[in-house]
């Protein structure tokens, strides 16, 4: 790409080709089942007899199955390209849904939720890696905004999911939910760019391709980045799971009302998602990354501090811009590590990071259960000050390769 043709403004159809618009779709119904999920998780737990402690345990389920597709999905990405992966995976996706309100024990619950954890993560991966091929053949970064497309799928889910749920009943709402993502996969999946042969996505080639170790520095390097995701997103994973049990047991909120918080906190995320790529531009990946960090840090301590409903839906909404670019920084700078292969790089701190937002929480019920809600997100603030320290790792973010 020339100087020339990255100073000539584009058109709406150059900045968002068809491609671009498809692997922006996959996560928006990503997102969209994950928050339509967060207003169920109450009846769930009530439906089951879980305690917090056992709904632990079912969201641990959730994080396995999620962190054992991931490397599956990246070696299924590596051989038949990331849009059939991604595609495969939104229809396990979509019909994995009705599972969750069908299951008449907590063993079937278990299988289902796995399923469910399974196919998020898998999708997560999969379109993370499409993502990274358009990236790639346009003149500007689109990371920040794919992830903003998830974040509004978040946002609608939880916004609707407790209505849907007044007027469908659960097994109404996630059988209408798992036909809305059928019916997306068509119009996705003709319009996603198809990577098999393209280089970084089709199995690698040369001294890593062969097995041979890439230099120690680069994958310490990397173990860094995603490190620093993990701390972000294990923030990220106690909103979704547990902000809607949160407002309900300690602040009195009602079945409606109990997703607002994520609702809140996806609908934030998503705007300065959309804004990340030009604030990176501006101030760099490391200032911004530990701006962010700051940020963050003061809306765990409101939400943490909370006296009523309003206030901790408030501090979640400031959690949604400290948090909202950490991940794609991360992400990006793992791509920029000199001696891995980009999709080496990003595909091992993808691992690392949604660890945090898939495993972590599960011991959040346990710690729950003894200590409250508010000291927990009180305490989550300890993850920020670990990204402060890890912050300069994440300088390649502002450097990333041309091709």
């Amino acid at each position: 790409m020339t100087a020339d043709a990255l100073s000539r403004p584009a058109s709406w159809r150059d900045a968002w080709p068809r491609e671009r618009l498809a692997v922006s779709g996959a996560f928006l119904a990503n997102g969209f089942a994950l928050g339509n999920w967060t207003p169920q998780i109450p009846l769930f737990q009530q439906r089951l007899g879980l305690s917090e402690a056992h709904l632990g345990l079912m969201i641990l389920a959730f994080g396995i199955g999620a962190v054992v597709a991931m490397p599956l999905l990246g070696a299924a990405t590596a051989r038949f390209g990331s849009r059939r992966a991604t595609l495969v995976m939104h229809a396990i996706l979509a019909l994995s849904l009705p599972l969750l309100v069908l299951s008449p024990n907590v063993p079937v619950a278990a299988l289902a939720i796995l399923l469910f954890g399974a196919s998020m993560g898998g999708m997560d991966v999969a379109m993370n890696a499409n993502a990274v091929s358009v990236e790639r053949q346009r003149p500007r970064a689109i990371m920040s905004s794919c992830h903003g497309f998830w974040s509004v799928g978040g946002f609608i889910g939880a916004a609707t999911g407790g209505f849907l749920i007044v007027s469908l009943g659960p097994v109404g709402h996630f059988l209408f939910v798992s036909a809305l993502l059928l019916a997306t996969l068509w119009p996705i999946g003709r319009a996603m760019l198809e990577d098999r042969d393209l280089t970084g996505v089709s199995a690698p080639t040369g001294a890593e391709g062969e097995g041979h170790a890439a230099p120690s520095a680069a994958r310490l390097a990397v173990l860094g980045i995603g490190i620093c995701a993990l701390f972000g997103m294990v923030p990220e994973g106690a909103t979704i799971d547990w902000s809607a049990i949160y407002l309900r047991s300690e602040l009195g909120a009602d079945v409606a009302m109990s997703g607002f918080a994520f609702a809140a906190f996806s609908a934030v995320m998503a705007l300065f998602r959309f804004l990340g790529d030009g604030i990176r531009d501006r101030l760099g990946a490391v200032r911004t990354l530990r701006l962010s960090a700051v940020a963050a840090i003061g809306a765990l301590l409101v939400v943490g501090l909370a006296p009523n409903l309003g206030v901790a839906i408030l501090g979640f909404a400031l959690l949604g811009i400290g948090l909202s670019n950490i991940a794609p920084i991360a992400f990006s700078a793992a791509g920029n590590v000199p001696g891995l292969k980009p999709g080496v790089g990003i595909s091992m701190a993808t691992t690392i990071g949604y660890s945090g937002i898939l495993i972590a929480p599960s011991a959040i019920g346990y710690l729950a259960e003894r200590f409250g809600f508010q000291a927990v997100f009180l305490g989550l603030s300890l993850c920020l000050v670990g990204i402060l320290a890890l912050s300069p790792l994440t300088k390649g973010a502002d450097g990333p390769p041309t091709s």
